[in-house]
């Protein structure tokens, strides 16, 4: 099936910068949608951004403008730059994607275990 590996978290001070990204691996024939979601403790997982058909992109309200997602269609691997960060963009950052994975239409629709972004200082 398919993998998806996160890497970048970390600890940052107010106002500094992070780069995440998510590197999917497996029979995957292309790529439909991938994107990031965040969880904060008590509260729901949210979308953060996404990318879908490798074209159209969507952010939440909250990080417009700040963050910034794109995506290496060759090897499926997509990445989040986020800038000025807030301490309220404390959370668990998961990968999230959706692949094809063959010609029938077979898809796969899976998240990464995750990787903790901790603004404070």
């Amino acid at each position: 099936q398919v993998q998806l590996v996160e890497s970048g978290g970390g600890l940052v001070q107010p106002g500094g910068s992070l780069r995440l990204s998510c590197a999917a691996s497996g029979r995957i024939l292309s790529m439909n949608e991938m994107g990031w979601y965040r969880q904060a403790p008590g509260k729901q997982r949210e979308l953060v951004a996404l990318i879908i058909s490798g074209r159209d992109t969507n952010y939440a309200d909250s990080v417009k403008g700040r963050f910034t997602i794109s995506r290496d269609n060759a090897e499926n691997t997509v990445s989040l730059q986020m800038n000025s960060l807030k301490p309220e963009d404390t959370a668990v950052y998961y990968c999230n994607g959706e692949f094809r994975l063959d010609t029938y239409g077979t898809t796969w629709h899976g998240w990464g275990p995750g990787t903790q972004v901790t603004v404070s200082g």
